[in-house]
């Protein structure tokens, strides 16, 4: 599903010290040279040059090692790297291994900025991660003995170290790195080298064995339109035109796009998270995402529809407390959307499981069973057969019929 292959005009057997790319297959291609970006940093290419070749092209897919199988619809839960590297992991499994659920969503790069586990001590990377995952590879074979389908998510432009560390990548008022009032900095959907940083790391989650990359946080800071002409920030090759909006949703997609590219020879689906609303708009002002633009460019597409999220939408007024009708009538507008284009990608939004106290009374309701429930129906009334669960704590509730109303 959403697999890609990875074409070269040669018949070549590389390895790396993982072994990992390996000759699966050929087809018929044309002679000609060909630059092949391999390694776990893919900045450095080798060129490989042929002469007088076969009309045949080798296929090269990625092999880790381990074998995960795409499970019939992934119903899936949020997963912290300190969740993962900690007692609450058998919790987890022991929740997936007794329930309908089949998938976990597992923060590689978290939301500060962060790699959750310790790479080589010659990895660039190596001074900005971090032991929560104290043994990767255990975590690895731990899914895969219990059939869980891993997911690896890369918090992108929310950025708070690298736009400390890396100023000129970021956005300054006065001087100083630009945060929101939670304390948070952004690095720059502009500059290319912010992506590089970002797929190098996705990378290495699909060298771990991760059969998906899900980014999260594809976006420039919320109301950044009412910023555009107070930040200091640079933008890169986005030099023409006057229309910054679409200086915006162009260098996202552009985002994408490449990502997509360069995660290509690795054979894992690409997802992006992306706010609810903007399925409901041509595209998102401030932050850059254009919902049928992305889509085009992905595998999976995975809006966060938490009723708790919106504002007074499709005629409902509170709408944390009726979370069957907020879903149905989200669904049917991303529906709609998707079926505009030829090849749309798959639906797998991310649903409440956490109690939204913070709207104030009368606002919200407490999420247990029966909204969760509610959820999952209005997904499969609407032909949307995956999802994923949000706890920020992991803490998911329990006795949640998972295919409720599907049987």
């Amino acid at each position: 599903m959403g697999k890609k292959t990875f074409f070269l005009s040669m018949v070549v057997v590389l390895f790396s010290t993982l072994g990992f790319f390996s000759v699966v297959a050929q087809a018929d291609g044309e002679d000609n040279e060909k630059a092949l970006t391999v390694g776990a940093h893919v900045t450095k290419e080798v060129q490989l040059q042929t002469r007088e070749w076969p009309e045949r092209v080798a296929r090269f897919v990625f092999d880790s090692g381990y074998t995960f199988e795409y499970p019939d619809a992934v119903r899936g839960i949020y997963v912290t790297g300190h969740s993962a590297g900690g007692a609450r992991f058998n919790d987890l499994i022991n929740l997936v291994d007794t329930t309908a659920l089949n998938s976990m969503v597992i923060d590689i790069k978290e939301d500060d900025g962060y790699l959750t586990y310790r790479p080589d001590e010659d990895s660039p990377y190596f001074d900005i991660s971090q032991r929560m995952i104290s043994d990767p590879e255990a975590m690895m074979s731990t899914l895969e003995e219990h059939e869980i389908y891993p997911i690896a998510r890369i918090v992108v432009f929310k950025d708070t170290l690298l736009a400390e560390q890396r100023p000129d990548l970021s956005f300054k008022d006065n001087g100083q790195v630009w945060k929101n009032n939670r304390g948070e900095a952004f690095t720059n959907p502009f500059l290319e080298e912010v992506w590089e940083y970002n797929v190098d790391m996705a990378i290495k989650a699909a060298e771990m064995g991760f059969q998906e990359i899900q980014f999260d946080y594809v976006r420039f800071p919320e109301g950044f339109e009412r910023r555009d002409d107070i930040l200091d920030y640079e933008v890169g090759n986005y030099t023409d035109g006057d229309d910054n909006v679409q200086k915006r949703v162009q260098a996202v997609t552009d985002f994408v796009k490449y990502a997509r590219e360069r995660l290509e020879p690795y054979d894992v689906d690409v997802s992006v998270d992306i706010f609810g609303y903007t399925a409901t708009l041509p595209e998102a002002p401030g932050i850059g995402q254009n919902f049928t633009k992305i889509s085009e460019n992905v595998d999976v597409i995975s809006s966060m529809i938490y009723p708790s999220h919106w504002t007074s939408y499709f005629g409902i007024d509170k709408p944390d407390l009726y979370p069957y009708e907020l879903v149905t009538e989200y669904a049917k507008v991303e529906n709609a959307k998707l079926a505009e284009l030829d090849d749309p990608p798959v639906s797998r939004p991310w649903i409440q499981d956490f109690t939204a106290s913070y709207l104030g009374a009368g606002n919200y309701l407490v999420y247990g069973v029966d909204e969760v429930e509610a959820q999952i129906r209005a997904l499969y009334e609407n032909d949307i057969d995956e999802f994923l669960l949000w706890n920020a704590r992991n803490r998911y509730t329990e006795g949640v019929d998972y295919l409720v109303g599907k049987e």
